[in-house]
């Protein structure tokens, strides 16, 4: 039964207009983007068949291949891209309003809506000034990360560059497991070492993978 003939206080629209977005299921909320369903689906039947297919919102809505679903089209697929790009830029806009370390969860959010998704390996660096206020985001390097592909004296120049006096490093794990591996201990001590010549100081390596983003600093690891 699709959604026009629900009883009004039931549509997912009326009832965010009615009670704020946040009395909205998952479901619901996309079904909101989605605005119709497809022969035998409502959007809400949609929503849920696409939530449970990518196992969550993030990696739904940054999905490679949504063209293969039938009833997303490239409007629904342009909503949805747009709607995770809107959230990206609000938390860089915090970040940048607001001290680094006085909103880690800004920081975390940020980190894992522009890397959980990734296919590939990512290595961020979010520069700070002495405030430790947002400089820059940069993405400094894909691929297969190892402290032999991430050059340190690439990141010192890109340091010096934006006259940064502090860092946050993140990377993703695409294989989905979250734990720092040995190599990515030595990474950052080596960038850290080589940073520390120009008073340059690494507040935090964070590691995404799916919804996790482990801190270093929160484990010793720095």
């Amino acid at each position: 039964m699709g959604i026009s003939s629900w009883a009004p206080q039931e549509r997912p629209r009326e009832r965010l207009l009615a009670k704020g977005a946040e009395a909205l299921t998952d479901a619901e909320l996309v079904a909101v983007l989605l605005r119709s369903g497809v022969r035998g689906k409502s959007a809400v039947d949609l929503a849920r068949e696409l939530l449970t297919r990518y196992e969550g919102i993030t990696e739904m809505l940054e999905a490679a291949d949504l063209e293969r679903i039938k009833g997303l089209g490239p409007a629904k697929r342009a909503q949805f891209a747009a709607a995770i790009e809107l959230v990206r830029r609000s938390l860089r806009e915090q970040m940048k309003k607001n001290a680094a370390l006085s909103s880690p969860q800004s920081v975390r959010d940020y980190l894992r809506l522009k890397l959980a998704a990734r296919k590939e390996e990512a290595f961020l660096c979010i520069w700070l000034n002495a405030q430790h206020h947002v400089i820059d985001i940069e993405e400094a390097f894909t691929g297969t990360l190892t402290q032999t592909s991430v050059y340190p004296r690439e990141i010192v120049k890109a340091a010096l560059a934006r006259n940064a006096a502090a860092v946050i490093f993140a990377h993703n794990h695409p294989s989905g497991v979250a734990q720092p591996s040995r190599s990515d201990e030595l990474l950052t001590r080596n960038l850290r070492d080589a940073l520390d010549l120009v008073e340059v100081k690494v507040l935090d390596h964070f590691i995404v993978a799916g919804n996790q983003a482990i801190s270093f600093a929160e484990r010793g690891l720095l």
